[in-house]
């Protein structure tokens, strides 16, 4: 008899070990405060120029516009032969060069 209630008394501290671990909800406790978000400080607003560009922000280029491009650290001037804007790229035509150079459209720079 004295085996079954140290069985006993070891299965109710476990059960109530395990309860003690488990999340508890509190659907029926009036006492329970309600669960609130914690408050977070909004970021500071950047400007769009600081940012990467949006597409509303990226020069409207077309084939044909006279264009500056950056290539080895200098500015040179070119012509628009195609742009892919879901690419973000664009295709000109450098002058005193065979081929034409594909860039980023934010390394293009519209005269």
């Amino acid at each position: 008899m004295e085996d079954n209630m140290k069985k006993l008394f070891a299965l109710v501290l476990l059960s109530l070990t395990i309860a003690a671990c488990e999340p508890g909800t509190n659907e029926n406790n009036s006492n329970a405060k309600p669960s609130t978000p914690a408050a977070s400080t909004p970021a500071p607003a950047v400007p769009p120029a600081a940012t990467d560009p949006s597409p509303t922000v990226k020069p409207q280029l077309k084939a044909g516009d006279r264009v500056k491009i950056t290539i080895n650290g200098s500015a040179t001037d070119g012509t628009v032969v195609s742009v892919d804007e879901k690419a973000g790229k664009v295709t000109v035509k450098v002058q005193g060069q065979k081929e034409d150079k594909t860039v980023a459209i934010t390394d293009v720079v519209k005269q």
